[in-house]
């Protein structure tokens, strides 16, 4: 397969992770960033050796060679660029979520399909040696039908101030959709099972002025019964706190897992084994995935995955809104 021609949009903080896996994949190159403020532009263009640089996406996908884009915009831009690339006839990696509603969610997915194009969503947890582990021990067997998932991810406020647009429900969607998904989407991927039902609480933890909620505890109910309990922060103390917790149970034993080592502990009949997983490049593995689905490859993160986790993120934040469970349906 030749190289692949790849354009960012969005120089924000995270295009700096996936233009580091660009430049580490033989198989892609980075024709050029866009932005929409020219000096970020050209200062991203300058950092990577002189690219290109442009603050509208109809000009880059003009440039020769453009075959692919990344997308690091704001979750509420989602939908009307990627629409856009899709008409262009360009495969697109876009951050988590997919869209900010189910309607545009769906909308993306009839786009590629109808192009004939390979969209997938970032969720990156999915590439991280950790995630990938974890569904490598319950697909082999050795813990039996997986029943419940207990995860939580635990960090400080990271963004810069109140002000940034994650902080904005009608930019971010809400906290469920800009990270609770990570949690949603892996759960649901490890059990392998439909969600039926999901039931949640939201807090404003770090202060009653937000508005969106911090902190988050979702229950997601599944179609043959089994459970996933998911604790999302970015509301703890100290702002540097980083903290991983995940409990895998099935019918014949239990994966266990903390932050520290990125290892698990597999509890069987057989006795304890320890899984060792380094914590891993995922942005270099979820680019080399969508290469490879572009050159052929059954996508490891399927379209269809990247609208449930849109469903069950717009769930959620419906949930927490009424008090009451709220019905999935895919």
């Amino acid at each position: 397969m030749d190289r692949i021609g790849i354009v960012l949009v969005g120089a924000g903080f995270i295009a700096d992770a996936h233009s580091g896996a660009i430049d580490a994949d033989p198989r892609a190159t980075l024709i050029g960033i866009v932005d929409a403020d020219p000096g970020r532009a050209a200062a991203f263009a300058r950092k990577q050796g002189g690219i290109r640089h442009a603050p509208d996406l109809d000009t880059a996908l003009q440039w020769p060679g453009v075959d692919a884009v990344i997308l690091c915009t704001p979750n509420d831009t989602h939908a009307p660029i990627g629409l856009a690339v899709a008409a262009a006839g360009k495969h697109l990696l876009v951050e988590k979520p997919l869209a900010t509603t189910v309607a545009d969610a769906r909308r993306l997915a009839r786009a590629f399909d109808a192009a004939d194009t390979v969209l997938v969503a970032a969720h990156t947890h999915r590439f991280y040696d950790y995630g990938r582990a974890v569904k490598q021990t319950i697909e082999s067997g050795s813990i039996g039908r997986p029943r419940l998932v207990r995860l939580a991810i635990l960090g400080g406020w990271i963004w810069p101030d109140w002000s940034a647009w994650v902080g904005d429900p009608d930019r971010s969607g809400g906290h469920a959709l800009h990270n609770g998904v990570h949690l949603l989407d892996l759960a649901t991927w490890w059990l392998g099972q439909e969600p039926t039902e999901i039931f949640a609480r939201g807090r404003k933890q770090t202060a009653a002025e937000l508005r969106i909620y911090d902190y988050l505890e979702m229950v997601v109910t599944y179609a043959d019964g089994a459970t996933a309990v998911c604790e999302m922060s970015r509301a703890h103390r100290p702002g540097s706190l980083a903290q991983r917790e995940l409990l895998v149970a099935g019918s014949e034993g239990i994966v266990e897992q903390g932050w520290d080592g990125e290892s698990s502990l597999v509890f069987g009949e057989a006795g304890t084994a320890t899984l060792p997983a380094a914590g891993g490049n995922g942005f270099a593995a979820q680019l080399g995935a969508w290469l490879d689905a572009i050159g052929g490859a059954p996508p490891l993160m399927p379209v269809a995955d990247a609208v449930r986790a849109v469903v069950l993120g717009v769930a959620v934040e419906e949930s927490i809104v009424t008090g009451k469970p709220v019905a999935v349906t895919a």
